[in-house]
């Protein structure tokens, strides 16, 4: 008898048969891409990428077909020429152990249904805060990216520090959270999530560097309390999102404590430096934050979304999602640890643990700095091509492995040099063979490139710098 839809949708030969065949051509695109053959994104106008998938035939395509389709209208991350946004190419056994989450599916609102990946997480979390440097307090979960991670732990400062309880009397107050210049936009968003609006972000001024000028923080805190605003947090980079550039911990620390104010590191770009031996010296002081965020998608190589939040006093954890839901398990008189939907935004949570175990496991801690030290490493090798080049001019040294430059012509105004550097960056979008993309600093348009591929080399550099010289003689 001919089997149902169903039964043929689910059927383990048809899975095996597919699994076999998307793996083999994954394989295959990985060798061509890590060896630099083809471009980077062949780019096609929004309109026209929403023309030919609404034309593609559904039905009448293989699964085969489909999948080649896929790989030739998407960015290639494992391309040693992709430098643009901070996204790494994961590592191919992150990516096994994410689809076997995603096949197995267990939403991790409950302990019985993630078994596994929560004592993973538990692992993986307690390894990450003993590498902050944070006590046998600490504890953290996992969570969907950097934006939620950050207003999870805004949250928490509130329940901290707040004078109100928010959480079961509403928002009533004038709260204010101060943050640097650079700092990522995802925090200026959470704030107005939190009902704080434009008035609850006091921006605190950049150096030269874009760090956070700590000598003006005390000016800002005074001020804000005149305007009867009460700070509640201050938001560290580590780094800034536009040019990889870190704020003083140890610093921003201190002031912290002199106003009992939250500390909370956005480390989701570079916080995993912690765990490098060469590079840990840009988070000093971390041991000293409340929270600390950290994606493993950025610069640990897994997979998209994976992202560490960390407290260095866990019970907090607990409090900032308190209620009653009947269908969870009740409170016991031990550490509620593995029920996470009570710590978390998230009701149902993705088995992203399964990426960070399966590769510790399989590598050793060891390969998150091995990953991390070298993207450092070569940025700063770009850099001093950079130095070498007539008419080239460096935002800032990188302190991480996010460069920003532009091309400067003799005697060429703002204005031109802005026109120059935003036509020589849209003429490699559309020739596809790199992928960079541009920054705006102090009325300045920067080229920025994010060191994501372990495979991208010197001899990648160089390209890169004659190609944006011939568009700009062109």
């Amino acid at each position: 008898m001919a089997k149902s839809l169903l039964e043929r949708a689910y059927d383990p030969e048809a899975f095996r048969e597919l699994g076999k065949s998307l793996v083999d051509t994954l394989a295959g695109h990985l060798h061509a891409a890590q060896n630099g053959r083809g471009k980077v994104l062949d780019y096609r106008d929004a309109t026209d990428e929403l023309a030919f998938w609404k034309s593609f035939p559904e039905k009448n395509s293989s699964f085969a077909a489909w999948t080649e389709e896929v790989l030739r209208h998407t960015t290639q991350v494992h391309h040693p020429r992709y430098m643009g946004h901070q996204v790494a190419p994961p590592l191919p056994l992150a990516s096994l152990a994410a689809l076997l989450g995603e096949f197995l599916n267990n939403g991790m609102a409950v302990y019985e249904m993630g078994m596994a990946p929560t004592a993973m997480e538990r692992l993986v979390t307690d390894w990450l805060c003993d590498r902050a440097g944070f006590g046998p307090d600490a504890r953290g979960f996992l969570t969907s990216g950097g934006t939620l991670a950050n207003l999870t732990a805004l949250l928490a400062a509130r329940r901290a520090r707040g004078r109100d309880d928010v959480w079961n009397r509403g928002y009533s107050g004038r709260q204010a959270i101060l943050v640097g210049e650079a700092a990522h936009y995802c925090i200026d968003r959470a704030a107005r999530i939190m009902g704080m609006g434009r008035q609850g972000v006091i921006r605190v001024p950049v150096d030269a560097g874009y760090r956070m000028r700590t000598d003006e923080l005390h000016r800002l805190y005074n001020q804000a309390l005149a305007d009867g605003l009460e700070p509640i947090a201050l938001v560290g980079s580590a780094p800034s999102t536009a040019t990889g550039s870190y704020d003083p911990i140890e610093e921003l620390a201190d002031f912290c404590t002199s106003r009992d104010l939250w500390l909370h590191i956005d480390g989701a770009h570079g916080g995993s430096a912690i765990l490098s031996e060469k590079y840990r010296g840009l988070m000093r002081g971390v041991h000293r934050a409340d929270s600390l965020v950290i994606d493993g998608h950025k610069m640990l190589g897994l997979p998209v979304l994976t992202t560490a939040l960390l407290f260095r006093e866990g019970s907090v954890s607990y409090t900032t999602f308190s209620q009653e839901a009947e269908y969870l398990l009740t409170e016991t008189q031990e550490e509620d640890w593995y029920n996470l939907a009570k710590r978390t935004f998230e009701c149902t949570k993705l088995t992203s643990a399964f990426c960070w175990h399966a590769v510790i496991s399989q590598y050793g801690e060891s390969v998150f700095p091995a990953y991390l030290d070298r993207q450092y490493d070569l940025a700063r090798e770009f850099a001093g091509m950079i130095r070498q080049r007539p008419n080239w001019e460096l935002a800032v040294s990188p302190q991480s492995n996010i460069v920003c430059f532009r091309w400067v012509p003799p005697g060429a105004g703002k204005e031109v040099c802005n026109e120059i550097n935003a036509r020589i960056r849209g003429e490699i979008l559309k020739e596809g063979r790199f992928y960079i993309v541009q920054t705006q600093l102090n009325g300045l348009t920067f080229l920025r490139t994010s060191l994501m591929n372990p495979f991208t080399t010197r001899e990648h550099l160089e390209e890169l710098l004659e190609t944006c010289e011939k568009y700009w003689e062109a």
